[in-house]
């Protein structure tokens, strides 16, 4: 008897083990995500301040779609000008997508947005003129640089 029940919990986990094994996919590197922001960002908002945003097309491999339009993702900001000793373009790369309720890390290239026009010595030095402001629901396209496993 007690041999039995031991068996079928045996069993049991091993189902459980296969299942989210099979359920597990990855995405391979390469692969583009686009994404429709959330809320808006500035080219003076600080480095490293997170955004959310919304997978825009479902993402499929090998003809299985494995992520849905409008999953949450995430990213931050990697440069900005908001320190003006070292004012950088805005640059913001994916760094996470929200999956089965669990955030799976993800690494993106960068992604800079169109700058604002520069003046010749703003264009010596690097910079740009005025803030660029991204709207809410702006579209973007990320590239993985290394494979999901979702």
């Amino acid at each position: 008897m007690i041999r039995n029940k031991f068996n079928t919990v045996i069993a049991i986990i091993c189902g459980c083990l296969v299942a989210s094994s099979l359920s597990a996919a990855t995405i391979p590197a390469g692969t583009t995500l686009t994404v429709s922001t959330a809320s808006s960002i500035s080219s003076q908002d600080p480095v490293g301040r997170t955004f959310a945003a919304h997978i825009d097309q479902d993402v499929a491999v090998k003809g299985t779609v494995v992520l849905r339009a409008g999953t949450k993702a995430f990213g931050k900001i990697r440069s900005s000008r908001a320190n003006p000793r070292k004012s950088e373009p805005l640059s913001l790369e994916l760094t996470s997508i929200s999956v089965n309720g669990r955030n799976v890390a993800v690494k993106t290239n960068g992604f800079q947005p169109a700058s604002p026009t520069t003046t010749g010595r703003q264009a010596q030095y690097g910079h740009t003129a005025g803030t660029l402001v991204i709207s809410p629901g702006t579209k973007m396209q990320f590239q993985l640089v290394q494979a999901a496993t979702l």
